[in-house]
């Protein structure tokens, strides 16, 4: 989730993944999938990078669990996933 602020100082928390588009003219306008639209007080460029700190930090986090879990743990489980099922 990233948090965002409405134009009356509340903020609000909102999924990146249901973001269809981003609008600056004047105002920050954000159109979620299911067509519900926001006003934020971010610039355009502040949500996108928003967003893009967000997608770095579940990559990151991916990456962190997978190296947690060693090589042996991830050809253990390669071998579970092969045809034929064979360890």
């Amino acid at each position: 989730m990233i948090v965002l602020t409405r134009l009356n100082r509340h903020r609000f928390a909102v999924n990146p993944d249901l973001v269809e588009r981003i609008q600056a003219s004047p105002d920050t306008t954000l159109t979620l999938v299911d067509g519900a639209t926001f006003v934020v007080a971010e610039t355009m460029d502040a949500v996108i990078q928003s967003i893009v700190e967000f997608r770095a930090r579940v990559l990151a986090t991916a990456l962190g669990h997978a190296a947690a879990s060693g090589p042996a743990s991830q050809s253990a489980s390669t071998a579970a996933a092969a045809p034929g099922g064979e360890r």
